[in-house]
């Protein structure tokens, strides 16, 4: 096994990681939306009472990353699509010399991998998507969210943004003024210094096109049925069964995936015992191909 590093470059961005258990490479696309990091798998949500990391590492090795512009990850002051995400993960999996690699996302993590499956096919041994974030109401907040921030920059400006951001532990799903650039205005004074410095008309364009880029759709985000349908490896999905994790969008990725198989059981009969064990089962049932070790 390769010894392990904190920091990895990965589409030119300080990517924070960590390599948990052995056996063959699962990639984690982090739970928590815009503050998707990596402890998450552990801390937050269902996935605090699931402890899913804690499980499959005695079958797998689980890479978990900050995604970027979250956690300790660096970010990028850009339009920023889901397949900017995935790739993010690819290059991961190449810093690690991972040619093949099962893929699991968690909440807004679906459809970062869902992405990574249709833009890097070859890459992919298999998807869980356990509680994908979507939905109408999940449509509605987000794109709410992104509104008041603009708000927010009308009334003081890139400055006021980053003194606010640097002032508070907020993150954008809790205080959306902040904006979603706030991991790295506190984490990167250079960054936070051009931030401040650039046109804020074009930081409004930049806003704009982000959420309505992201949040495309009251399904799941950046899934088009289109897209689903020419993804052929095996899928398990999870559902969940709230405003941010609708358990139709589960049921629409199970319904879309031509290779799905969809767990029938709410989140509240999803437990630390049944929930890890149904994952390890069918990742350990697709046929391995190629794969290095880390």
């Amino acid at each position: 096994m390769r010894p392990l590093v904190p920091v990895a470059l990965c589409d030119g961005i300080p990517t924070r990681y960590e390599v948990t258990g052995d056996g063959p490479p699962l990639l984690m696309f982090s739970p928590g939306g815009f503050n998707a990091q990596l402890e998450n798998w552990r801390t937050f949500s269902i996935y605090k009472h699931l402890q899913l990391v804690e499980h499959l590492a005695q079958s797998f090795t689980c890479i978990t990353f900050d995604k970027r512009e979250s956690g300790e990850s660096g970010g990028r002051l850009e339009r920023i699509a889901w397949d900017d995400y995935a790739v993010q993960g690819i290059d991961l999996l190449d810093a690690l010399e991972v040619e093949r690699a099962h893929l699991i996302g968690g909440c807004i993590g679906c459809s970062i991998a869902v992405n990574a499956a249709f833009d890097h096919p070859e890459r992919i041994l298999s998807l869980v998507l356990y509680s994908p974030a979507g939905g109408p109401a999940y449509l509605e907040t987000q794109r709410g969210r992104f509104a008041d921030h603009l708000s927010y920059l009308d009334e003081a400006g890139l400055a006021g943004i980053v003194a606010l951001a640097q002032g508070s532990d907020a993150t954008f799903a809790q205080d959306p003024r902040v904006g979603p650039w706030v991991g790295v205005l506190r984490t990167d004074a250079a960054f936070a210094e051009e931030f401040a410095a650039q046109d804020v008309d074009a930081y409004r364009v930049i806003v704009r096109e982000t959420g309505a880029t992201l949040f495309d759709r009251d399904t799941v985000p950046g899934a088009p049925a289109d897209v689903l349908a020419d993804i052929p490896f095996p899928a398990l999905v999870v559902p969940g069964n709230d405003a941010n994790h609708a358990t139709a969008a589960a049921q629409y990725l199970a319904e879309h995936l031509p290779g799905a198989e969809y767990w029938d059981v709410m989140p509240d009969e999803q437990t630390p015992e049944n929930a890890p064990q149904r994952v390890a089962q069918f990742l350990s049932s697709v046929s391995p191909r190629s794969s290095a070790s880390i």
